[in-house]
């Protein structure tokens, strides 16, 4: 079974036609990063996949499902987990606090008034193992203000794995950071699940040669290419249009 399908998606604003006919099938535990100069389309393909907008023409199809009508929270439950640019976090609540909000997301336990979630132990055997596993836990007491930018991206994309997505859409994941911050969170993608499919949006061409399986270029809301990291980089228009090649 295909985990995603977009088929002949489009977006339009008004006069502006931000995706055109865009069509991509992702695998289950596929690693495809979406690359392309500004104003491609690449986040508007994200908010459509998302649910944070509704698509002009076309279709999304996770597992089989058609989902390109449905609010984020449905297709949160079907398996679909995502990043944003911009960082969101609740800056003023702990690193643990967050970690238990977003492992009860799906829970029964998220529709129980009368108990904190501190009571719940299987919840907080969940947050612990994730902050655990990606060494954030001797930082579970302080605000995820206090994080290094590096930490909060990390911090981040563990509340998006705390649902146990089957489908990962990753959007930008090292901007902004530092080298090694940036090999951090490479490092991290890498050590994902191998059967969670990751669609990531990503700048730094060596980080997206590093972390994908294939590569889908967008120009001026089309598909320009996709393939192999080595078919990418011998493609010579992609090489004039997006690497700047004379």
């Amino acid at each position: 079974m295909t985990s995603l399908v977009i088929d002949r998606l489009s977006k339009n604003f008004g006069g502006l036609q931000a995706l055109r006919e865009l069509s991509l099938e992702i695998e289950p535990g596929e690693r495809r990063a979406i690359i392309g100069p500004n104003g491609a389309g690449k986040t508007t393909l994200f908010h459509l996949i998302g649910g944070q907008l509704s698509p002009s023409s076309g279709r999304i199809v996770l597992f089989d499902r058609e989902v390109s009508t449905l609010p984020p929270f449905r297709r949160a439950a079907l398996g679909l987990g995502r990043t944003f640019q911009i960082t969101t976090l609740f800056a003023n609540l702990t690193v643990m606090e967050n970690m238990l909000l977003a492992v009860q997301a799906l829970d029964s336990v998220r529709l129980v008034l009368h108990r904190p979630l501190t009571s719940y132990h299987h919840i907080r055997s969940q947050a612990r193992r994730l902050l655990e596993q990606w060494n954030l836990w001797d930082k579970r007491s302080a605000p995820a203000r206090q994080l290094s930018y590096g930490e909060q991206r990390q911090l981040e994309i563990l509340l998006a794995l705390a649902p146990k997505p089957k489908v990962l859409l990753l959007d930008e994941p090292t901007a902004g950071l530092s080298a090694l911050e940036t090999k951090q969170v490479v490092t991290m993608i890498q050590q994902l699940d191998a059967n969670i499919s990751v669609l990531l949006i990503e700048h730094d061409m060596d980080v997206a040669f590093q972390v994908a399986q294939r590569i889908a270029v967008l120009h001026q809301g089309r598909l320009l290419a996709d393939g192999s990291p080595e078919a990418i980089r011998k493609d010579s228009t992609v090489a004039e249009i997006y690497l700047g090649a004379d």
